[in-house]
């Protein structure tokens, strides 16, 4: 299984947008993705394999902070490293932005797979976010310092 990791464009999202609901997780719309795209503090790669999309991930940049947005696997090809992938090169073009210090994400405190990945790349639990989710799940806020100025 060779899975490929590249920047994603606009037109990545027709390719997701039928089937964004079923096959991933409801967290976003695709105009969410639009305006994400668009916008030049965010950043997300796309995972492929077969030349179809298989995940996706994502973060925004605020002040001195990188904010990982969301890192989403389709659902029949999790438990894959694909999250993993994912998340390394996410990593790989954050740490070379000087500004940033610290790298921050929330995790359904349920999502025990997600916690242990994140927690495998050096994040540390900092908070909850109480009923952070539609089902009011709650989020752990999760960070990595990468500097300190």
């Amino acid at each position: 299984m060779e899975i490929q990791i590249r920047k994603m464009v606009l037109d990545d999202l027709n390719l997701i947008e039928n089937n964004l609901e079923n096959d991933f997780d409801d967290f976003w719309s695709i105009s969410i993705f639009k305006q994400e795209l668009v916008n030049e503090n965010s950043y997300y790669l796309v995972a492929l394999l077969d030349n179809k999309i298989v995940g996706f991930a994502g973060y925004m940049l605020i002040l001195d902070e990188a904010d990982i947005t969301n890192i989403v696997v389709k659902k029949d090809m999790r438990n894959k490293k694909i999250a993993t992938k994912l998340l390394s090169a996410l990593l790989d073009t954050i740490y070379p932005i000087e500004k940033i210090e610290t790298i921050t994400l929330e995790v359904n405190e349920n999502n025990k797979h997600a916690i242990h990945l994140y927690e495998n790349f050096g994040f540390k639990k900092e908070g909850i976010r109480k009923n952070y989710y539609k089902n009011h799940e709650n989020a752990l806020i999760l960070t990595k310092k990468i500097r300190n100025f």
